[in-house]
């Protein structure tokens, strides 16, 4: 294993880029796993969200080999994940959660499997909860067609189907590897949606774009549940930014075609909110569903310009979705 250093003029095989904010408890184990793997020669670049904890010391301290990358302010997983991928000298650049710790070998499936699957923009993880390391957190992402996204094979133990590669919807943002050259194509994440479902939104890109998304069970990370975020401000985003997904990427006869199951879906999560109404997550899904809704039009000339460039048609599409 040799981790690049800073000043490292040699090109790496992967860039491994960390969005960090306050991430001080679950960065030095994170850091410590990747100093564990197999694949030789890559770098790793901690983008810290104007963290108030002593995470940029730590780094400076104990993990030299770590390129840093300061934001003066909080951009959320969107702006530090686009800062590191700028900043990144690798074709194959690996974004990785900061409550994540990688089985030694995890780096090196996930980059050759982007070797040798040149069809594939995106790699992803096989994710396994932390604290149940026989349950998956997540084997790949889907989409439904009533316009929910949803993590493949969640809560559900490590068994066939997901002991098996497979082209799957989108990747996990949590641990995926993204090929330079489909960015330069599709364009990085867009950061108003600041954080939640900026994946799913990249994997639409990836989809419509003529890319394929992998899933490789062998690169396997154990996650923190929620440990980096969720709460009341989770909840606010996933409520806006499921529908700007909706809104900015479904091609328009699928979405007609689907359009009551789409509503009946998003009614029922406003209902569940609303019964809720007394505790803070559900007022906050609330607050994020109707903010999704007010600005659901403004994604209609993104969502012309998307369709006038795709490379698929509305077959494939609905032959990918769940």
């Amino acid at each position: 294993m040799t981790i690049l250093p800073p000043d490292n003029p040699a090109q790496p095989r992967a860039s491994v880029v960390i969005p960090n904010w306050n991430g001080l408890r679950y960065l030095r184990p994170c850091l410590e796993s990747l100093r564990a793997q197999t694949l030789t020669d890559f770098e790793v670049i901690v983008v810290d969200n104007a963290s108030s904890d002593d995470s940029l010391g730590v780094l400076e301290r104990e993990f030299p080999e770590v390129r840093r990358l300061p934001l003066k302010v909080n951009g959320g997983y969107t702006g530090g994940c686009n800062a590191g991928i700028r900043a990144a000298r690798a074709e194959t650049v690996v974004l990785l959660n900061n409550d994540t710790e990688a089985e030694p070998g995890w780096l090196e499936a996930l980059v050759s499997a982007m070797g040798t699957h040149h069809e594939a923009g995106i790699t992803t993880s096989r994710i396994m909860l932390y604290s149940k390391r026989d349950t998956l957190n997540a084997a790949g992402d889907c989409y439904n067609k009533n316009g929910l996204p949803d993590s493949r094979g969640v809560w559900q133990l490590y068994q066939a189907p997901y002991d098996q590669p497979a082209y799957v919807f989108s990747g996990s943002g949590g641990a995926m590897a993204l090929r330079r050259s489909m960015l330069d194509e599709i364009g990085l994440f867009d950061e108003s949606f600041f954080m939640w479902c900026e994946d799913v939104d990249l994997g639409w890109r990836c989809q419509l774009a003529g890319w394929k998304c992998l899933y490789v069970p062998d690169a396997v990370i154990y996650h923190h549940l929620s440990a980096s975020g969720g709460g009341t401000l989770a909840s606010y985003y996933v409520g806006r930014t499921t529908l700007w997904v909706l809104a900015r990427n479904m091609p328009p006869a699928i979405y007609q075609k689907h359009r009551r199951a789409i509503w009946e879906a998003q009614a029922r999560i406003l209902v569940q909110a609303l019964h809720g109404w007394r505790g803070k997550a559900s007022r906050a899904r609330l607050r994020g569903v109707l903010a999704g809704i007010r600005s659901f039009g403004r994604w209609k000339q993104h969502n012309k310009a998307l369709m006038q460039c795709r490379k698929v048609d509305d077959d494939y599409i609905e032959s990918i979705l769940s």
